[in-house]
């Protein structure tokens, strides 16, 4: 894929965390990639869910494996607008996700490099290749702007 359809899929994710952010949730947003075609997405709703683990790349990939009707996202491609966390790296290991384009680092909880880089351990089954920076400063600009409104 050209850096065209990543910013087209990186948009997507946006659009999943405009929902999230109307929702009042903190705005972060997921789309699952396979062979060019959207199979999955979602965005946070762990308030409105009450929820721990109702992270936009969890609901995804629920949303993606319900439409591919199994458990192995083999091949797909995650794009989600915040580094994922390690709960979120961990859902994505367990289901085989081939590649993950996030946009903006997350310096208190990403475990793609920020903080540590999960996928850096020796001995795992499956490792993802990790893209950063796609739409940065769009993903940045709106958990900015849902903080700022908070205080």
């Amino acid at each position: 894929m050209d850096e065209t359809m990543h910013c087209r899929f990186m948009k997507l994710a946006l659009v999943e965390a405009e929902k999230a952010f109307d929702l009042g949730e903190v705005p972060i947003g997921a789309v699952i990639v396979k062979n060019g075609k959207v199979i999955g997405k979602g965005h946070n709703t762990r308030e409105l869910s009450e929820s721990a683990i109702a992270h936009a790349e969890i609901n995804a990939i629920q949303d993606a494996c319900q439409n591919m009707g199994h458990w192995r996202l083999t091949d797909c491609v995650l794009y989600v607008t915040i580094e994922p966390c390690p709960m979120c790296v961990g859902a994505i290991y367990q289901s085989r996700i081939k590649t993950v384009y996030f946009g903006s680092r997350d310096p208190k909880g990403g475990a793609c490099g920020s903080v540590f880089n999960l996928f850096d351990f020796q001995g795992l089954n499956h490792y993802c290749q990790i893209v950063e920076g796609v739409l940065s400063r769009e993903c940045s600009d709106v958990m900015k702007r849902f903080f700022k409104r908070l205080r």
